[in-house]
């Protein structure tokens, strides 16, 4: 065998544990998981188990726990960046007050965005690295599944399409298919903005309001995001693939998504400081609403869907009033061209 590559994840999150499984999987891969938190580092390193994100799942011994010591960040091949947005740079930070000279090559997993700069991960992550050797992965892949070895179909992004082929080989394997493009605007706007549709999707579920209500608030949630993401550069293809309809379809309707959960308590008159200080992950949908709806606004871009779930997070409008609002708008031909908001 040569020399083995060396990965690093940062963050021990479910999703950023799974994938370091994943690559543990390759005898030609050596693997770390960096955990930042004291208390979960001590709780991991004892039960080699992350009982808080993916219970029941045994991390092996060669998959190496870091906390305090981070050598291992400085002899990487590949940093996996498995941060919460809202603590992206925080994390970098921190990093970069160890004086590291060289950033190896990044693969983010975050789907969400700066809620200071309103950047896009591989946009923060590539001005603070200083190039663009980076990875985007999205796509429909709930971490509670893929520990567990069940199928999931992902994308790779990047500039680089031979950067997206080594992660497709690195990481893949029969039960965790990855494709590979070049878009990583499109694939990471959607990531993005799918957690925003799938926070409507919990309120529209929370009511009691049906599957059909759910499939077109789906369908008319998709032409939003591939609308915006478009606008951003992102390919109108993209929105029909994993990263957009795949993980919009995972998103809306499976019982694991987090932000299909605030949706859910919003509907039933949970505030959403009780929703956040009770769960342990982080929605991600929460602060991308903020993000998109003020950019969006800005550029007179029309997203209904997005405006309403803002209103419901952060202007104290009803879900059920939300709703109706949104059923009450004047009724226009499907395929709509402009993106520009040209009507009340």
């Amino acid at each position: 065998m040569g020399e083995r590559t060396k990965v690093v994840v940062l963050g021990s999150g479910g999703w950023g544990t799974a994938v370091a499984l994943l690559f543990a999987q390759r005898l030609d891969c050596q693997v770390s998981l960096w955990v930042p938190r004291e208390d979960s580092y001590r709780e991991i390193l004892g039960k080699r188990e992350n009982q808080r994100y993916l219970p029941g799942i045994h991390i092996p011994d060669f998959v190496s726990l870091e906390h305090d010591c981070l050598d291992c960040l400085r002899e990487a091949d590949w940093w996996v960046v498995a941060t919460p947005a809202a603590y992206l740079d925080a994390t970098l930070t921190r990093i970069r007050e160890r004086g590291w000279e060289r950033i190896p090559r990044i693969l983010s997993l975050v789907k969400g965005m700066d809620p200071v700069t309103s950047e896009r991960p591989s946009q923060l992550l590539g001005r603070w690295a200083g190039h663009d050797q980076i990875v985007v992965l999205s796509g429909p892949s709930h971490a509670e599944e893929v520990a567990r070895g069940m199928p999931a179909s992902v994308v790779a992004a990047s500039r680089h399409l031979v950067l997206a082929g080594e992660i497709q080989d690195k990481l893949g394997n029969p039960r965790f298919r990855i494709y590979t493009s070049e878009d990583v605007i499109g694939v990471e706007c959607a990531g993005v903005h799918k957690n925003v549709i799938g926070i409507a999707a919990g309120i529209c579920a929370g009511l009691g309001l049906g599957d059909n209500a759910v499939s077109a608030l789906l369908t008319r949630g998709l032409a939003e995001m591939a609308r915006w993401g478009s606008f951003q550069g992102g390919q109108p293809d993209t929105f029909m693939g994993l990263a957009g309809m795949g993980d919009l379809i995972t998103t809306c309707f499976s019982p694991h998504g987090r932000n299909r959960q605030v949706g859910f308590k919003l509907a039933a008159g949970r505030s959403l400081e009780q929703i956040q200080g009770e769960m342990q992950k982080v929605a991600e949908g929460v602060n991308s609403a903020r993000v998109i709806h003020k950019r969006a606004t800005e550029a007179c871009i029309s997203l209904p869907i997005t405006e309403a779930v803002y209103r419901v997070l952060f202007e104290g409008v009803k879900p059920q009033i939300a709703v109706e609002q949104l059923l009450q708008r004047t009724p226009r031909p499907e395929a709509e061209t402009s993106y520009i908001r040209n009507h009340p």
